[in-house]
């Protein structure tokens, strides 16, 4: 094998840098069955480019790493893969650093760097397993535009130990040396595409240490005349059993030589050594020719992911279940049968631990070009929408600032075994993927809502970092008011088509005696000085002047809290409060104190018109919803005259096609008997 000396590139400690120039820090691969580790040295020797001619330098994150050379026949004397201390991943946040050397000191240099402790808090943004794997495909997903057409989710095995793996595996553009130190780095993203779903540069580290403590990457890059494969191995094993500060990345990197018909390493002998000496110790593969094999199925581009030493539950079993269902991954522990069957067998109840029904969820709109393979069988896609009966489309044009963002068409309906079923809420979508699942904006503990679900795009509001939700803003907050809003109204407009009646809420009602502040009124039904009866006399507020003398209330604008006008919205208390609380009212039902009669009634007018303007509105829309359901009964009607029609045509043909036998049966005998008369 030959050693391109003129870029350098070696096992890569992953740090921070204000600026280009950086300070190269070198840490000795473990020797076996030894304990002690070789001093940090500062060097800024053989710091190179990747994939770039000599005399350009590299600005990658992941910094290249100078370790001394060992012997040139590397191989790995460990027969067994070294699992993490602790198996279980809300415990494994306990790490200690007292192998490593304590005597690095600033030099000068400006850099920070990122302690081992970092890969697993920062994994903790995912608290569901499915939410990890999802972070995982969308980097296939997002390598359709590059020519991908399928992403594979398999198990595998440790060939070190035996124990199961998980493959991630796709046909995508790959990385080169540059893109797999990007993806092993923090904060790096080269998605600009408005259609991409990543953005932050950090679903992979997140999402893989999730799952397991360890992964290892395998990706084949062509473009133009170059042609690379890089390895590249994340190991929170290997940080922690080694004691170190600071994050270790070995990356090998490989460059097809036309001239030599093979790939030939881009690292110097040195950095090369070192690298791989590393990946044969605490990788799945003990040796060079066992990785260079992984590429076989990779085919000219693409990307392998195997995480292996995958976490354990508090049961000490797999966290993942590979073996209940050939052709899924369920959630160990994670199925209840709690509801009636039709309950649990609906996708609402076996997303949550079932794979393939998440992965069938997973994405809006379905890939023509494109599948995601799951142990062996393709997922079938499966719109929600599809599963709604009396389905509506309601058209939401979200405001911020009174700019207008988006427009958003939500389909909401019953599902198709409502009223049998209790499940509900809303499918939220963003950019085509699945964000929050069966979101309940309403919680109603009689019936109302029961049944009702919905599925929408929303590329106004930004996913958090797990895409497992929203960040919590004003228009994901005027989002869920109006989500409840449609909840309520198609609940009302449609819940008689399914069985329900149409619950209202009875208005309360105030006794004639006692005023709106809860006094009582000891003045009800005085005839005021212009003689007109029936209207109570008001009292001034304790502490002020009588607004009218005299009790002379024939000119007073009808401003209290009672106007005539409210008598006919009986069925919406809401809207009645709504109203109630616009106007300015003191705690007694008074106008406030510091108002001139000129002011109040021009209050009391515009209120009196939004009113007016409010009622108009209501019972129309009263009107037409009262059409739309006619139409639906009379359509209904039909449908059964017709069926009906059907039927005595079917009828009516079946007598038919027997009187033709019959008379069919009547020309033969008609026939031998004129033959026998003639004989």
């Amino acid at each position: 094998m030959s050693y391109n000396r003129n870029i350098n590139v070696s096992h890569d400690t992953v740090f921070i840098k204000p600026e280009h120039g950086t300070m190269l820090q070198s840490i000795s691969p473990r020797s076996h069955g030894s304990k002690e580790l070789t001093r940090p040295q500062d060097s800024e020797e053989n710091r190179g480019s990747i994939g770039q001619s000599a005399g350009q330098s590299s600005t990658s994150v992941v910094d290249q790493v100078r370790s001394p050379p060992e012997d040139a026949g590397v191989t790995s004397s460990s027969t067994i893969c070294p699992a993490p201390v602790c198996r279980q991943f809300w415990k494994a946040g306990n790490y200690t650093d007292e192998l490593s050397s304590k005597s690095q000191q600033p030099n000068g240099k400006n850099y920070l760097h990122v302690h081992p402790m970092f890969l697993h808090s920062n994994a903790t943004s995912h608290k569901w397993a499915f939410g990890a794997i999802a972070e995982l495909l969308d980097n296939a997903v997002d390598e359709i535009q590059n020519g991908a057409t399928f992403v594979i989710v398999d198990k595998t095995t440790n060939p070190r130990d035996g124990t199961t793996a998980l493959l991630i595996k796709d046909d995508g553009g790959g990385m080169d040396p540059q893109a797999m130190r990007n993806c092993m780095g923090f904060g790096f993203s080269d998605k600009k595409s408005d259609s991409a779903i990543g953005r932050y540069g950090n679903g992979f580290k997140t999402s893989t240490m999730r799952l397991g403590a360890d992964v290892i990457v395998f990706s084949r890059h062509r473009k133009n005349q170059t042609w690379t494969q890089s390895i590249g191995l994340l190991s929170y094993t290997y940080l922690t059993r080694t004691g170190h500060d600071r994050i270790v990345v070995p990356i090998l990197d490989y460059e097809f030589k036309a001239s030599a018909g093979e790939f030939k390493t881009l690292q110097d002998r040195e950095h090369f050594i070192s690298s791989l000496s590393i990946l044969l110790e605490w990788s799945p593969f003990s040796t060079e020719a066992e990785l260079l094999k992984q590429f076989e199925d990779v085919g000219s581009h693409g990307t392998k992911v195997i995480i292996y030493n995958m976490w354990l539950n508090s049961d000490a079993k797999l966290e993942l279940d590979f073996d209940s269902v050939a052709e899924d991954i369920l959630i160990e522990g994670s199925i209840k049968k709690t509801g009636s069957k039709i309950v649990n067998d609906h996708i609402a109840s076996r997303f949550s631990y079932s794979l393939r029904v998440y992965l069938s969820i997973l994405y809006l709109r379905i890939f023509k070009t494109f599948k995601i393979v799951l142990c062996g069988k393709v997922v079938e896609h499966h719109n929600i929408a599809d599963d709604l009966k009396y389905p509506q489309y309601i058209l939401y044009r979200p405001q911020a600032a009174g700019s207008e963002e988006a427009v958003v068409v939500t389909t909401i309906g019953f599902l198709k075994e409502a009223p049998k079923i209790n499940l509900h809420g809303f499918c939220v979508y963003h950019k085509n993927r699945l964000i929050m699942p069966f979101w309940q904006v309403v919680s109603y503990s009689c019936s109302r809502g029961r049944g009702v679900v919905g599925v929408l795009e929303a590329n106004f509001v930004e996913p958090t970092h797990n895409k497992q939700d929203f960040e919590k803003t004003v228009l994901l907050q005027k989002l869920e008011n109006r989500l409840k809003e449609m909840t309520t109204e198609y609940w009302n407009c449609h819940c008689v088509l399914l069985g329900y009646r149409v619950q209202k809420r009875p208005r309360p009602q105030t006794p004639q005696n006692v005023q709106p502040g809860g006094r009582k009124n000891v003045n009800t039904f005085q005839k005021n000085s212009a003689g007109v009866s029936g209207r109570p006399a008001i009292s001034p507020p304790p502490g002020f002047e009588a607004v009218f003398p005299n009790g002379n209330l024939a000119s007073l604008p009808r401003v209290t809290v009672e106007p005539v006008l409210l008598e006919k919205r009986k069925e919406h208390p809401d809207y009645v409060a709504n109203a109630a609380s616009k106007r300015k009212v003191g705690n007694d039902g008074f106008t406030a104190p510091g108002q001139n009669r000129a002011e109040q009634f021009i209050h009391g007018s515009a209120i009196q018109s939004q009113d007016i303007e409010t009622v108009k509105l209501m019972e129309e829309n009263k009107k037409l919803r009262a059409k739309c359901l006619d139409h639906k009964v009379r359509s209904q009607n039909l449908e059964v005259k017709a069926m009906n029609l059907r039927s005595e045509l079917e009828t009516v043909k079946s007598e038919y096609e027997r009187l033709n036998a019959e008379l069919k049966a009547l020309g033969i005998v008609k026939e031998e008997h004129r033959q026998n008369v003639i004989t």
